[in-house]
């Protein structure tokens, strides 16, 4: 007689009992109950509950309703690894950060890039608004005087958050681009005296 190949299924034909509380028949996925939902457009289950998310198509992830209409999309950046972990961000059960300039994290990540920076290791962008920081950064500028010798250098600057190009007097505590306002810069060319001093 021919022999069939058991099925998965959620419950055993057998004596009834329960493989998990959640069950997949796609993935085949035995769990705990967690909300979770199968997603078609990922092709893998996510944790939910369902109704918390919605799938963005362009940046190809399940993602909080809170940031749909309010997130830079970045074509398939779900297919890419985490930058900080180097994990896969796309099966991960660690659910993804999405910065202003588009790109993910892992949400663990990302809190622990706070404790060090504000910048995505990608592309330097600011990671979040900074603007508070940068008025505290204006007061502190303005009361702390540079030493003679720096007093009237000027420097060529990139800003990193909006790519503007300036020329600033130099300060050891950072330069304001001309632009944005960000402090978010990165020094772009020698130093140079002002044309009366030359």
């Amino acid at each position: 007689r021919m022999l069939l190949s058991p099925q998965a299924q959620q419950r055993c034909e057998g004596c009834d009992s329960l493989f998990g509380e959640y069950y997949c028949d796609i993935c085949h996925l035995f769990d705990r109950d967690k909300k979770q939902y199968h997603c078609q457009e990922c092709g893998i289950c996510r944790i939910g509950p369902k109704e918390d998310f919605f799938h963005c198509s362009k940046c190809n992830l399940c993602l909080s309703l809170s940031l749909q209409g309010k997130h830079k999309c970045i074509e398939n950046v779900s297919r890419q690894d985490c930058p900080i972990c180097l994990e896969d961000i796309h099966t991960s059960r660690v659910g993804a950060h999405v910065l202003p300039c588009g790109h993910l994290l892992h949400r663990t990540c990302y809190d622990e890039m706070l404790k060090e920076g504000y910048r995505c290791p990608l592309c330097m962008h600011s990671a979040l608004d900074m603007t508070r920081y940068w008025r505290q950064l204006d007061n502190e500028v303005a009361q702390t005087p540079m030493p003679t010798e720096y007093q009237n250098m000027m420097v060529e600057i990139l800003c990193n958050d909006c790519s503007a190009r300036s020329t600033v007097q130099f300060h050891l505590l950072g330069m304001k681009c001309q632009s944005c306002e960000s402090y978010n810069t990165a020094q772009d060319g020698r130093w140079r005296l002002p044309l009366e001093e030359q």
